[in-house]
């Protein structure tokens, strides 16, 4: 998967805005204001969001994934290479995780998700 189909992804999602917070050509996927996606400069792969550390650590134990650097440990960074749908699975995880912590009523404002 490219840096362009993530970004494709992202972008079709309700509510989603890319910015680039740290500067130096990140793509940062907010929703809410709240990131939930993020490639680095460095063009290695995605970091997502998941729900718990537990999971993260699944992941990564799988082979799935790395921890994500400079972000929490419930984060972790997909290669590009990594198999398409296991992307798409997670960047839309990630979304969903993040837009159930916003406010009910900014919450409310989204449109709805389609699958």
């Amino acid at each position: 998967m490219s840096r362009d189909t993530v970004n494709t992804i992202c972008a079709a999602l309700p509510g989603a805005e890319l910015s680039d917070p740290f500067g130096g050509g990140h793509d940062a996927w907010k929703v809410g204001g709240k990131m939930f996606a993020c490639i680095g400069s460095q063009n290695t792969g995605v970091s997502v969001k998941t729900d718990s550390i537990e999971t993260a650590q699944m992941l990564m134990d799988a082979g799935i994934g790395v921890k994500a650097p400079y972000f929490h440990r419930s984060w972790i960074h997909l290669p590009l290479e990594a198999d398409p749908e296991e992307l798409r699975h997670r960047i839309l995880v990630s979304y969903d995780i993040v837009r159930s912590g916003l406010t009910k009523k900014l919450q409310a404002s989204l449109p709805a998700r389609r699958s």
